[in-house]
């Protein structure tokens, strides 16, 4: 296994009062802040969590993380494999659950599970269940199947075909596959208002990924208050503990890339088409599946799975579900109780609300009384915590460098 350890770091490990002993631990993979939400609730419960990424994270300075692993890349999909391979051979961590964060890394450890199970307690499951997240062409494909409403999807062999699709116009060109696509362009989808647009933004994709990873998707009206997300800890196709979330606010406002603040609510017609979903995948893990609905015939339509936490799982734990416990629990075979999320809870990413925030309040989309009664509501923030501050202090000290990395141009000398 040649993916080479560049640096660790060890942490005193705090457990809020919980006497420290040698249990099975946790490898985490992806530090940042849903990796995070991680290491507290497992911290909490005195659970050991060694954290493994590729990148600065701030993981590192909470109180709650055992180790922090840097590691070369994981990225590409070999290379993660041997990472976590070599990080759990060097620090005796066999029979530790594995959790990744990422769906690329969701995709890594599904597809070499056979390899990675003869050491780790794994929490990603088989391929032929994962690849229907993995890859939206097959969601929308299997969702048509089982009754489930999506927008009007399709997948030109090539630019030639796009001309029937000009009076379809407005479009969302999107990846099925959403990785390579993301990474190089930091873009979750572009739209298209004109015929111009459309063969412009589909050249431009087709220089990224290939010609069959091109979806071109009928725009919903609406922007995030439009969009629910259907959260559970899934076991053997049923849901056994589940929360429903409303994204209040995103960014950017249509094709949000990250949600900025979300609040649990009721939300009954999304549970059927959901249940079904994971049912017909006979699904076990954590699952998140976004809808938006459709102001023009009422319907939730399907947008994306995620078969991994997703970026604000750490709101179950302020609603009454515990998610990374569940999980940790469930491979342990540990006695956990069902549970569903109570509405009206908030989770708030404050870093990147401020500005979203202050766009929508600028542009109309959000009033005083509304943005204030969210902050009123809001049950946990995403990095931020009492009890583990150091990682907020750093994370808002990384905001420069995080600019930095995204906006290089910005920094260049003018000649």
């Amino acid at each position: 296994m040649g993916t080479v350890v560049q640096s660790e770091e060890m942490v005193s490990p705090a457990t809020d009062g919980a006497t420290a002993t040698a249990v099975t631990g946790a490898l985490v993979v992806g530090g940042d802040h849903p990796g995070l939400g991680i290491v507290r609730s497992l911290g909490r419960h005195g659970i050991p969590v060694v954290v493994v990424d590729d990148q600065p994270c701030i993981s590192r300075f909470s109180r709650y993380a055992t180790r922090v692993v840097t590691v070369e890349d994981i990225l590409d999909e070999r290379k993660t494999v041997d990472a976590v391979l070599e990080v759990g051979h060097r620090f005796n961590l066999r029979n530790w659950v594995l959790i990744p964060t990422r769906d690329e890394t969701v995709a890594a450890f599904s597809r070499h599970r056979s390899e990675l199970v003869d050491f780790f307690r794994v929490t990603t499951g088989e391929w032929d269940s994962i690849e229907w997240a993995w890859d939206k062409a097959k969601t929308y494909q299997l969702a048509e199947t089982l009754g489930i409403p999506c927008p009007k999807t399709f997948v030109p062999k090539d630019a030639s075909e796009l001309p029937s699709l000009y009076p379809r116009l407005p479009l969302a060109i999107k990846p099925a596959v959403k990785e390579n696509f993301f990474y190089a362009t930091g873009a979750k989808a572009w739209r298209a208002d004109t015929p111009e647009q459309l063969n412009e933004l589909y050249a431009k994709a087709a220089k990224q990924i290939r010609a069959e990873e091109i979806l071109i998707q009928e725009i919903i009206p609406g922007n995030g208050l439009q969009q629910y997300s259907w959260c559970a800890f899934a076991r053997n196709g049923l849901p056994h503990s589940t929360l429903s979330a409303r994204r209040m606010r995103q960014h950017p406002r249509e094709f949000g890339r990250a949600a900025t603040y979300v609040e649990t609510i009721d939300a009954p017609d999304i549970d059927d088409y959901s249940e079904r979903f994971i049912k017909a995948l006979n699904y076990h893990g954590l699952v998140e599946i976004e809808y938006k609905r459709d102001p023009r015939d009422g319907q939730y339509k399907l947008l994306d799975v995620n078969a991994r936490a997703w970026g604000f799982h750490a709101l179950g734990r302020a609603a009454g579900v515990d998610f990374a416990w569940l999980l940790y629990a469930d491979r342990m075979g540990l006695p956990i109780e069902p549970a569903r999320a109570k509405p009206g809870v908030g989770w708030l990413r404050l870093l990147t609300d401020i500005p979203t925030a202050a766009s929508d309040l600028t542009h109309g989309y959000l009033t005083w009384g509304e943005y204030f009664r969210s902050l009123r509501a809001t049950g946990i923030e995403s990095v931020f915590s009492w009890s583990d501050p150091l990682p907020s202090l750093i994370d808002t000290a990384m905001v420069p460098w995080a600019v930095l990395k995204k906006y290089p141009q910005l920094f260049k000398r003018k000649s």
